[in-house]
């Protein structure tokens, strides 16, 4: 048995995983399309993706027909009669299968970047980091292609802007960032550049300020936008102070966390501080700061900080600081956890994998923040 698992191609073996988990789901499906197609792929995956590429309070499904509706008293009057709803956002169930799809992910990723041959070096999460800024940032193209009037050509249309739809826009940013990552190595291959790392980060850097060019193209152009600097370099700014302030806080109190990861730790700590601030200034300080409206939490653990803020701490506090303060901590507060975790022994023994681990941990708090901070930014 030994022998023949030796010789099993890893790559293989993970597509061949792939594809018996997408006929399980497909066969269940049509098998039981009611249970598992409408009630739970459609109402927990799809539907959520589809009401918000239709800017809808929520997508209904009865007899297999979908309709959007604007208003939350049609969703809850459908699901009254007996129809499927689906709104936008996450619930626990999407989000456990998003993580369950996200590890499955991370092993094809890192067999990818072990025959590539990259992943050794540190440099390459530095130079990933304009693409985590790029893929926030076309997330907000499609937050404003929903400001925008339908007959502006700015608009894109359903189905087009469900590739920039929270969860398809990581497949899609991963397209472009794995596009980018060949080139760089073609071009280093043949002696173009001396190492790929700064053509990739170039790629990346030009696909983000082609994405704030554009936005700011519609916040010129359209009266749907509006333009409120003041968020981005105030978000910046404080999640910057935070994290460097942290890191160095750390390496004074207990310098092992930092000696693993050495300044992949402060990217660490700063991308979940940009998460956290900007949730901070855009819920409870949007007032302060001269933004024309409040932003609310649409994901069920903020949900729940700021349930749990409002319940434990006196009213009177909670209107003076705000609730959502203690989502900052808690994302600090677990960057720093699992840093923790990273020691030299870990990082030295499988460095793709801890480099791979540590930018999934990038992702999650700097993808959805830098969507926040433009989002205020730009006023939609």
């Amino acid at each position: 048995m030994a022998a023949i698992a030796d010789r099993v191609d890893p790559v293989r073996g993970w597509l061949a995983a792939a594809v018996a988990a997408v006929v399980a789901v497909a066969g269940s499906a049509v098998a039981f399309p009611q249970q598992v197609y409408s009630e739970f792929l459609w109402q927990y995956f799809w539907g959520p993706i589809d009401a918000d590429a239709h800017d809808a309070a929520c997508a209904v499904r009865a007899d297999g027909v979908v309709r959007r509706l604007a208003e939350e008293s049609a969703c809850q009057a459908a699901a009254a009669q007996g129809a499927v709803v689906a709104r936008p956002g996450y619930t626990f169930v999407s989000e456990v299968g998003y993580a369950i799809t996200l590890l499955f992910m991370l092993v094809g990723v890192l067999l990818l970047i072990e025959r590539l041959g990259v992943g050794t070096d540190r440099r390459l999460l530095y130079a990933l980091l304009p693409f985590v800024l790029f893929g926030g940032a076309l997330r907000v193209v499609e937050d404003a292609n929903d400001a925008v009037p339908a007959s502006a050509t700015a608009a894109i249309s359903y189905p087009g802007n469900a590739l920039i739809i929270s969860p398809v826009i990581y497949v899609t940013v991963f397209v472009v960032t794995l596009a980018a990552l060949l080139v760089a190595l073609r071009l280093a291959h043949r002696g173009t550049v001396e190492e790929y790392y700064g053509a990739f980060a170039a790629f990346g850097t030009l696909a983000l300020v082609a994405t704030l060019g554009y936005l700011a193209f519609l916040a010129a152009t359209t009266e749907a936008l509006g333009f409120y600097p003041q968020m981005l370099v105030l978000t910046l700014a404080v999640a910057s102070a935070i994290a460097g302030g942290v890191y160095l806080a750390v390496e004074r109190i207990e310098p092992a966390i930092n000696t693993g990861t050495g300044f992949v730790g402060l990217a660490v700590i700063w991308a979940q501080a940009i998460d956290g601030v900007a949730n901070v200034l855009a819920s409870d300080w949007w007032n302060a700061i001269g933004l024309p409206f409040q932003y609310t939490a649409k994901h069920p653990v903020n949900a729940i900080i700021v349930g749990f803020t409002e319940t434990v701490f006196p009213a009177a506090f909670v209107e003076a600081v705000g609730d959502s303060w203690p989502f900052l901590i808690v994302k600090v507060a677990l960057a720093v956890g699992i840093l923790w975790l990273f020691d030299d022994r870990i990082i030295e023994e499988s460095p793709r994998y801890s480099l791979l681990l540590l930018l999934a941990v990038v992702v999650v708090g700097l993808g959805p923040g830098t969507r926040d901070m433009l989002r205020a930014t730009f006023g939609i």
